[in-house]
């Protein structure tokens, strides 16, 4: 299966998930309004697959650190804890849920992320 079916698979099982177009890059929002993943190919400077989402705090710079390869600090929105995950790199799909579902409850209404849990 190819990435971006596997990440729109995962994103769109989240409670009133939806997916658009956004600066040319599939995304997925919240209530159609909150961004909590972006998908991207071969865009940014950034080669292959990837999927930027806001992290818990801490969370960006630990994996960063730890797996350079696999984790990065995407433009424009890293500084503000954003995630970027490659997906060409022996993608972990079980690991890569439970990313998008960590960037969901960073956004999403308390009531919607709880549904989570």
């Amino acid at each position: 299966m190819d990435p971006l079916t596997q990440i729109r698979a995962i994103c769109l099982a989240l409670p009133e998930s939806s997916e658009r177009l956004s600066h040319g890059c599939p995304t997925f929002f919240v209530r159609g309004k909150t961004v909590f993943t972006m998908f991207t190919e071969d865009a940014y400077e950034e080669a292959g697959h990837t999927i930027w989402c806001p992290a818990p705090a801490g969370a960006q710079e630990e994996l960063v650190d730890t797996e350079p390869e696999r984790f990065f600090k995407p433009p424009y929105v890293g500084h503000r804890g954003w995630l970027g995950v490659r997906l060409d790199i022996d993608p972990d799909w079980p690991e890569i849920a439970e990313i998008i579902r960590d960037a969901y409850r960073q956004v999403a209404p308390k009531k919607l992320a709880a549904q989570l849990d």
